[in-house]
C-alpha cells in the first residue's frame, strides 16, 4: 500500500467563479425594465429630496402617479403605492446580492444588471458587505498522519494480520503534492460552503417575497374592503339626507295645501256673508216699498 494521502482525491464540486456565474433567481413580478426604470427614478428623486429618508405614504403614491403615467395605461400594468414600495424592496434586496458578488471578486467582476450603478448612487454607503473568509495559508497546513505501529512483543505478526506501517520521513515531492492536494480539497470545501451559503441565502430572498407578495396582497384586499366600506356608508348618509329633503319638503307641501283650504273656506264664507247680506237687504227694501203701497 502506498501513503495514505494518494488515496484522497479531489471532491467534485463546483468553482467559484462557476458557483457566481449562475443567474440569481429574482422574480419580475410582471413589471417591465422601462417600468422599473421609470420606478427607480421616480423613487430616487424622491429620496434625494428627503435627504434619503423613508418615503411617507403619500410620497409612494406621487411615485405611483408618475410610474402610471407612462406605463399604467391598463388594468394590468396600473401599479399602486404597496406595489411600487414592494418592488423597490426587491430592488433593494438584488442589489445587496449584486454589490456582494461584485465586493468578494476583489474587482475582477462587474455587474450586468441595468440599474446597479443608479443604486449604487442612491444606497450604496448604506450598505455594509461581509467579505468572505481567506483562505488558509499552505505553511499553516497540518502535517500528514502517520500510521503507528502497534507492536507487542508476546504476539509476533502473522503474516495475515501484518500491519503496513507508513514511512515517517517522506520525500520533499510527496510532501508538496499532498499538500497542493489538501490546500485544492479545503479550497473546494470553501467554495461549496460559499455556494450552499448563497443558495441557502437565495432561497430565503425568495421565501421572503413570497410573504411579502402575500402580505401585500392581503393589505390590497383590506384597503379595497375598507374602500367598499366607506363607499357604501356614504351611499347610507346620502340617501339618508335625500329621505330627509323629500320628507321635509312633503311636509312643507301638506302645510302650503292646508293653508290654501284655510284661505279658500275663509273665502266663502266671506262669499256666503255677503250673499246674505245682499239678499237681507233686498227683502228689507221690498218690504219697505210693499209698506208704502199699502199706506
Amino acid at each position: 500500500m502506498g501513503d495514505l494521502t494518494d488515496t484522497l482525491s479531489p471532491p467534485s464540486t463546483t468553482p467559484p467563479a462557476a458557483a457566481h456565474s449562475r443567474p440569481l433567481p429574482v422574480r419580475e413580478d410582471c413589471w417591465s425594465e422601462d417600468a422599473t426604470s421609470t420606478l427607480v427614478d421616480a423613487w430616487g428623486r424622491r429620496y434625494l429630496e428627503l435627504n434619503r429618508g423613508n418615503l411617507r405614504q403619500k410620497d409612494w403614491q406621487d411615485v405611483a402617479d408618475a410610474v402610471n403615467a407612462l406605463h399604467g395605461h391598463t388594468k394590468k400594468t396600473h401599479r399602486t403605492d404597496v406595489q411600487c414600495k414592494n418592488r423597490i424592496d426587491t430592488i433593494k434586496k438584488k442589489y445587496k446580492i449584486e454589490k456582494a458578488r461584485v465586493s468578494s471578486s476583489d474587482g475582477t467582476l462587474a455587474s450586468s444588471w441595468p440599474f446597479f450603478e443608479r443604486l449604487d448612487a442612491l444606497i450604496g454607503s448604506n450598505v455594509s458587505v461581509k467579505k468572505p473568509p481567506p483562505q488558509p495559508s499552505p505553511s499553516l497546513s497540518p502535517s500528514p498522519p502517520v500510521a503507528v505501529h502497534l507492536y507487542n512483543k508476546k504476539m509476533a505478526p502473522s503474516p495475515s494480520t501484518a500491519l503496513v506501517v507508513l514511512p515517517q520521513k517522506r520525500t520533499a515531492s510527496a510532501m508538496d503534492e499532498g499538500f497542493s492536494r489538501r490546500n485544492y480539497s479545503a479550497m473546494a470545501a470553501a467554495a461549496a460552503a460559499a455556494a450552499s451559503a448563497e443558495d441557502d441565502v437565495e432561497d430565503e430572498d425568495e421565501e421572503e417575497e413570497e410573504e411579502e407578495e402575500r402580505e401585500s396582497e392581503e393589505l390590497e384586499e383590506r384597503e379595497g374592503m375598507r374602500r367598499l366600506a366607506r363607499a357604501i356608508e356614504t351611499f347610507g348618509e346620502v340617501y339618508e339626507r335625500v329621505e330627509r329633503e323629500k320628507l321635509m319638503q312633503m311636509v312643507e307641501l301638506e302645510k302650503q295645501r292646508m293653508q290654501f283650504a284655510k284661505d279658500l273656506e275663509v273665502q266663502r264664507m266671506n262669499m256666503f256673508m255677503d250673499t246674505q247680506v245682499q239678499l237681507e237687504k233686498i227683502k228689507r227694501g221690498k218690504r219697505s216699498r210693499s209698506n208704502d203701497l199699502y199706506s
